[in-house]
């Protein structure tokens, strides 16, 4: 009996230690379980909208950054309008410093120097080189990939997205963002789709503008911001050919001013103008001059909409005094000669043939051209008067002007003023540079600004 009884006596006691042990670990699981949740919970979540360059460079920094990233994405594919630039050659960016750089954004360039501190555009190359496309410029200007192909650099950020565990959702657009009242105020928690609802504890816009609606442009994203609270820059196209009403131009399709100058005539606009690379076309004028002024002579359109006036300088290096002189000496040394034959020592022949016919002297010889006439050449060639009724439609814009009020965003931190926890990148702010290599520098930039800051935010 007495045996019996310290067997049951160690039977218990060894129970008890069992059922003590199994509790502690039941208990270790549950609390690691607890910690690990706590942990994850405390991991930041940034949703960014819009897989162009500025989204997938916002997803990659916060992503670097430490956050776990969604990237909502309307499109079936990421990057469309991306593999469009440059001719599918994709121009990533040029060679200027960044002071300069934000010098040719005129008067918001300084608020892209926080973002290029971060990125500029030899960071901008180096980056690229590390993922496998190494860039060149044959001009020692404009940088575009060796390959030439837009697809590798789409393909880069892709690849890097991925190996970062960055989750890209096509075909889903964010519908609505949503915010909450704490007590410290009004903050973003997430995005709903017609999918899913992705709480945040940032949200990266970076949807782009209206420019190419078939390949993703649209107004998505100022809806959003609109929502939130914040003001719009009514948006214009930019970067898009002038169609002007002169049926003319159609005789000098193709002919190429390089350079040329080119100007709005109306009170309150510089007669200095711009000058660069003019191209005539079937419908006006285009090349990068004509491209770099279509988003002012669209805001002058608002103004003006009987038609705004331009006027082109066909040869800027030649003024009225060097045109008169011209003139006088050819009077001299070929005076049995037609004007047209003369002037297009100095024009292309299929302009010269226009200016020639608008000035009245196709038949007139340099021996015979009167005063009134040769004022009248002089005029056409130094200020020829081409007018636009129109704006380029939005199919043809390269890049949306306006957007975004930039003084409701932290060029810091490119944060919402409005609503904390929101961000802004790339062209959806009402920041719009020049061709040739400027936007897409500005919007790799600032996606890497706003996802490196939109992984610190906190709930």
């Amino acid at each position: 009996m007495n045996d019996y009884r310290i067997f049951l006596s160690r039977s218990l006691c060894s129970f008890a230690v069992n059922r003590m042990m199994v509790n502690h670990d039941t208990w270790t699981m549950n609390n690691q379980t607890t910690i690990a949740g706590t942990a994850a919970r405390h991991v930041p979540r940034v949703v960014v909208v819009g897989a162009g360059p500025a989204g997938l460079m916002a997803a990659l920094a916060a992503a670097a950054a430490g956050a776990r990233v969604d990237v909502l994405e309307a499109q079936s594919q990421p990057g469309r309008k991306l593999l469009a630039t440059g001719g599918g050659r994709c121009n990533l960016c040029n060679a200027l410093d960044p002071e300069a750089f934000m010098a040719r954004f005129g008067r918001h360039g300084r608020f892209l120097a926080p973002a290029l501190r971060g990125l500029d555009q030899t960071a901008l190359r180096r980056w690229f080189a590390d993922h496998g496309v190494p860039t060149r410029a044959a001009d020692n200007f404009h940088y575009f990939p060796v390959a030439e192909s837009a697809r590798a650099v789409l393909d880069a950020l892709l690849t890097a997205a991925r190996q970062a565990g960055v989750r890209i959702h096509p075909g889903e657009p964010a519908r609505t963002l949503l915010h909450e009242d704490a007590a410290a105020g009004r903050r973003i928690s997430g995005v709903r789709t017609d999918v899913d609802v992705h709480p945040a504890s940032a949200v990266v816009l970076a949807t782009g503008g209206l420019g190419y609606p078939a390949l993703g442009g649209g107004a998505a994203g100022l809806e959003l911001a609109r929502a939130t609270g914040h003001a719009i820059t009514p948006p214009v196209p930019g970067l898009a050919p002038l169609p002007v009403t002169e049926s003319w131009v159609a005789e000098c399709a193709g002919v190429v001013l390089s350079p040329g100058r080119l100007w709005i005539a109306l009170p309150g606009f510089p007669k200095a103008g711009l000058a660069g690379e003019l191209l005539f076309t079937h419908h006006g004028l285009s090349g990068p001059a004509a491209l770099d002024l279509s988003a002012t002579v669209a805001r002058a359109l608002a103004e003006h909409p009987a038609g705004v006036p331009l006027r082109v300088a066909l040869r800027p290096d030649l003024d009225a005094a060097a045109w008169h002189a011209h003139l006088e000496q050819w009077r001299t040394s070929d005076g049995r000669k037609l004007l047209p034959t003369l002037i297009d020592r100095l024009l292309p022949a299929s302009l010269a043939a226009v200016v020639a016919r608008l000035a009245g002297v196709t038949t007139t010889t340099a021996a015979r051209l009167d005063r009134a006439a040769h004022d009248r050449l002089v005029t056409l060639v130094t200020a020829l008067p081409l007018t636009v009724t129109r704006a380029a439609g939005w199919d043809r814009a390269m890049v949306m002007a306006g957007g975004v009020d930039r003084r409701e965003v932290n060029p810091d931190t490119l944060e919402s003023r409005r609503l904390p926890g929101l961000f802004f990148a790339g062209e959806l702010l009402d920041v719009d540079g020049p061709c040739g290599g400027f936007n897409l520098p500005w919007a790799f930039a600032s996606g890497r600004l706003a996802g490196r800051v939109a992984a610190a935010a906190r709930p």
